[in-house]
């Protein structure tokens, strides 16, 4: 089979989901999705399954999907059609990027029809296969997520179960997996084996593509919990100071002391212990007596020029920076420091190892634990420079089937409240969609200070002004009293 016609190199793509009932293509769709958004790839998926049971209110047996019922395929087809025409709108209007096409797709014409629609409309296409002979991991995925879907809402699980095999039976008599040696070998594809014991890549198109693979090669099914939790209250939080490497408080070094007597309670085998490289989460992690693995990666958000100050020295000393920040906080870079969209980017190696792990606990900052709660819990770019991570305080994250369960756990150890709550003044319609003029490039995007000052000092003696040379950095910053200079973010 021929791909698709050359495309742009930011040309939109459509992932599609190839493989029988109960091989976990709706899990793929849905975690790899919330992965691409969290990176800020704009990503949709479209079930077609949701699509028929909008088109056939009651569902009554497999029957609907023998491949000999004329009148049910003319309605599958129909059901395939209008969300290819809404992914079609997704990618063209609405600013999505990847569109994935979750169904079965499991003959050759189906697939056909989906390339022929993307050559049309000169989009990319993916395909992502699941193939699973394990009749227990079948049996497992069927009875955890298929019986409550809303097909056997009034129907027991014991009938469901036959029911849904049966359906599973229609599917594979007509099933023509994908071949890449030889039918289908022009197609950009990975087939995902027996849950991610094997894998088989072909012809990966391009960046999004090999990460796309890179992040499927990573994640597993295994049972497993993961705890996120802050540092012990630090001598800076109680001071109101952002940043630094200050030590543990008083309470901070009890919190570590709690949290050695939580995971011993919890039992947990072969636990994975992350800190960063800051004081803070090293003290904490020393209490538990365990190892531990340092990530620098895990420290938190560089603030840069307003490193170890309050945020009344910030308002007082850069009001124009502290507005910004409170306009869009995701976006918002620090002078010579960080967003929390670098963070993201940042910690993607991180996402990545938690995903290919069993048990692990990160002891971690305030916006790292934001970053990564968003990514379990899915929460957009807008809503995670806001969510709540108190000081101790443990959050047990425990994967299910198409997303995540997480239990807020208090040690009952007094600490400050280092939250910020969203600015009363800002809406939803002042908050710019895009990344604004203050996303400064990943290098900080501001001329040296120095030579600033320098210049400052040089243009006042050719104009007359008197102005006091300095003879070292630090003090020649000292004159300094003026609004940041900025590139073009594009710098």
């Amino acid at each position: 089979m021929k791909a698709c016609g050359p495309q742009l190199a930011n040309s939109p793509t459509v992932i599609v989901m190839v493989g029988l009932p109960a091989r976990g293509k709706t899990y793929i769709s849905k975690k790899l999705t919330r992965y691409l958004n969290w990176i800020g790839v704009p990503t949709k998926v479209f079930n077609v399954g949701e699509y028929r049971r909008e088109a056939v209110k009651h569902y009554s047996s497999y029957d609907f999907f023998r491949p000999d019922n004329e009148e049910a395929m003319k309605v599958r087809r129909q059901c395939a059609l209008a969300a290819l025409r809404d992914v079609k709108l997704y990618l063209t209007e609405e600013a999505g990027q990847i569109a994935v096409f979750d169904a079965t797709n499991t003959t050759r014409e189906r697939r056909g029809m989906i390339l022929n629609f993307a050559k049309e409309n000169g989009f990319k296409v993916f395909f992502i296969e699941s193939v699973c002979n394990d009749p227990n991991v079948v049996a497992t995925n069927v009875m955890e997520v298929k019986l409550s879907s809303p097909d056997y809402r009034d129907c027991n699980s014991t009938d469901a179960m036959e029911d849904f095999m049966k359906r599973i039976n229609c599917y594979q008599a007509s099933y023509q997996p994908l071949d890449p040696d030889d039918y289908d070998r022009e197609l950009s594809l990975i087939k995902v084996i027996d849950v991610g014991r094997r894998f088989l890549v072909n012809r990966v198109q391009d960046h999004i593509q090999s990460r796309i693979v890179y992040y499927l090669m990573n994640i597993h099914v295994q049972p497993r919990t993961i705890y996120l939790c802050r540092h012990g209250e630090s001598e800076y939080n109680l001071k109101g100071k952002i940043g630094g490497d200050s030590g543990l408080s008083n309470r901070g070094k009890k919190f570590a002391l709690s949290l050695k007597k939580f995971v011993e309670e919890q039992n947990l085998k072969d636990l994975k212990v992350w800190t960063s490289q800051l004081k803070r989460t090293i003290q904490t992690a020393e209490a538990l007596q365990l190892s531990y693995e340092q990530w620098k990666a895990l420290n938190e958000i560089d603030a840069g020029v307003c490193e170890e100050m309050t945020y009344e020295e910030i308002r007082d000393q850069y009001p124009e920076e502290f507005a910004l920040r409170d306009q869009d906080k995701y976006y918002y870079r620090y002078p010579s420091g960080e967003s929390y969209q670098d963070l993201v980017q940042r910690l993607e190696p991180v996402i990545m190892e938690l995903e290919r792990q069993e048990n692990v606990l990160v002891i971690c900052h305030q916006a790292v634990m934001r970053c990564l709660l968003a990514y379990f819990l899915d929460k957009s770019a807008d809503e995670m420079p806001y969510l709540k991570c108190p000081l101790h305080t443990v959050l047990k994250l425990t994967p299910v089937a198409y997303g995540c369960r997480v239990e807020s756990i208090s040690l009952n150890i007094e600490a400050v409240n280092t939250h910020r709550e969203r600015p009363e003044n800002m809406n939803n319609s002042q908050k710019p969609s895009s990344p604004p003029f203050v996303a400064r490039s990943t290098l900080g995007c501001f001329y040296p200070r120095l030579f600033i000052c320098k210049l400052l000092c040089w243009r006042g003696e050719r104009g007359g002004r008197a102005m006091e040379r300095r003879e070292t950095s630090s003090q020649v910053f000292r004159l300094q009293h003026y609004s940041p200079l900025r590139c073009p973010a594009s710098v």
